[in-house]
């Protein structure tokens, strides 16, 4: 339910399957698109193109609401995103204690993952035409209960795989249906002049929990094994809690909602309306750019932490040496979110993201060259320092350029498309180590990230360039 990633990252990030790969996405993406929440006053009704003039901006909301509604928003995030760290510590552990097997593990985490990309997509359409807050707090509660389920059946001693691979698919679901109906909750519950900043303040909120879920985890886990799956579902009950008392309504003006299609909708229609947000990205150059980066950049990290691990694993630092590097990188990546406003906040989007792609290269490249578990962890934090960045600057522009009706749509398309690129980046990682050594492996991420650099700077100020505006 908490996205939180691109590169973000924020994942709120994967709840009970997406955490049986600790450390994936450590940029603090979970190898999702964080908090991507589009918007743009235009009008675009339905799947086809947008066109015709801005409709005139709707009065803004008083400010004391308006504070009030960001601090619930983040509380909401923030409590889920370490409710899903606290308990993706455990979660696999629990699973080998009770006998499974590393396969079973894994096939758990397979059939979560395929539910979560093929719910995503249509649970984005009645978040678009106005059921934003119904679909998500209805999520929250389901996930709450499916938790709930886990925690009692873990307390009575006995966990049939039934009971966890029902709950699992559960929770999938309705966190599919609660990050997509959250895409586009942004630019709703602020003015444009608030969104880097919340969107860094949302970002922070992850990353902390990041750094602080897993070590909840681990002491709840000591306590008692229920423990961690009971403090996730008071998160989700939280997140509803908040949500629900959201006095913005979550839905954009009528006039700027799709059409319904009529009566009788086929099925042909349907299939129209879940893929609007591909065609949008297709047509603007910006979508497409940002689709690009955060995708490789997401794959990327995720392939130089596993990267490191394996070389940490020859070197024999093991957990220990592991440990810090996630210390490290947690920690940059929170500095890197509460300074990306001041950064990043008066700078074009395509300076920020050219900027960035060129200065992820040398810290990369030097990966290859570290030995130590201390020079690892600080040259992936120097990674996740930068990172957020670049995302908060995207962000912001997707709000901008995507439209009201298209929000949710838009949003889950660069999150399946750039988590299923994170998804396969440890395998190809480990397929690489093991024919041509983790030192090379690391060198190609790095050359791989300055032929992205090279891209971005011929597209990025085309791209971004808006009407009147000069070349970044």
């Amino acid at each position: 339910m908490a996205s939180h990633g691109t590169a973000h990252s924020g994942t709120p990030r994967g709840r009970l399957t997406a955490r049986l790969t600790p450390g994936a996405g450590t940029d603090g993406s979970g190898g999702r698109p964080c908090h991507l929440r589009p918007r743009r006053c235009e009008t675009g009704p339905g799947p086809g193109p947008v066109t015709g003039p801005a409709p005139v901006a709707a009065a803004a909301p008083p400010l004391p609401r308006v504070r009030r509604d960001i601090r619930l928003f983040w509380w909401a995030g923030t409590c889920d995103a370490l409710g899903s760290q606290t308990s993706g510590l455990v979660l696999p552990l629990l699973l080998l204690s009770l006998g499974r097997t590393p396969a079973e593990v894994g096939a758990v985490a397979g059939l979560g993952a395929a539910a979560t990309l093929l719910l995503g997509p249509l649970a984005a359409v009645p978040a678009d035409r106005g059921a934003r807050k119904r679909v998500m707090v209805g999520a929250a509660l389901v996930s709450a209960a499916a938790m709930t389920g886990v925690a009692l059946a873990v307390r009575s001693g006995t966990v049939p795989m039934a009971v966890l691979l029902g709950a699992v698919l559960v929770e999938r679901a309705a966190t599919s249906c609660y990050e997509a109906a959250s895409l586009g909750t942004v630019p709703l519950v602020c003015p444009a002049s608030e969104h880097r900043r919340v969107l860094a303040r949302l970002q922070a909120g992850e990353r902390g929990a990041l750094v602080l879920g897993p070590a909840l985890g681990g002491l709840l886990f000591q306590a008692g094994r229920w423990l961690p799956f009971l403090a996730d579902a008071l998160s989700y009950a939280v997140a509803a809690l908040c949500i629900r008392a959201l006095r913005t309504e979550l839905s954009a003006p009528r006039d700027q909602l799709p059409t319904d299609g009529g009566p009788r909708r086929t099925w042909r229609t349907l299939s129209a309306e879940a893929g609007a947000g591909v065609a949008l990205i297709r047509r603007d150059p910006f979508l497409r750019l940002a689709l690009v980066w955060i995708s490789a950049v997401n794959a990327l990290l995720v392939a130089l932490y596993y990267t490191t691990v394996f070389a940490l694993e020859d070197d024999g630092r093991g957990a220990a040496g592991l440990g810090l590097v996630l210390a490290l990188a947690g920690a940059a990546g929170l500095v890197g979110a509460l300074l990306a406003p001041r950064l990043a906040g008066r700078r074009s989007p395509g300076s920020v993201l050219v900027a960035v792609s060129w200065l992820l290269v040398p810290p990369a490249a030097a990966l290859a060259a570290a030995r130590d578990a201390w020079q690892f962890g600080l040259l992936f934090g120097l990674l996740c320092l930068l990172t957020p960045l670049a995302t908060v600057a995207l962000q912001a522009r997707v709000i901008q350029v995507t439209p009201p009706g298209l929000q949710a749509r838009t949003g889950t398309v660069l999150a399946t498309v750039s988590g299923a690129a994170a998804a396969l980046a440890p395998a190809l990682a480990g397929l690489a180590a093991d024919r041509a050594g983790s030192g090379a492996t690391l060198l190609g991420c790095a050359v791989l990230l300055a032929v992205l650099a090279l891209h971005v700077t011929r597209a990025a100020p085309a791209a971004t360039r808006g009407p009147g505006e000069e070349p970044a």
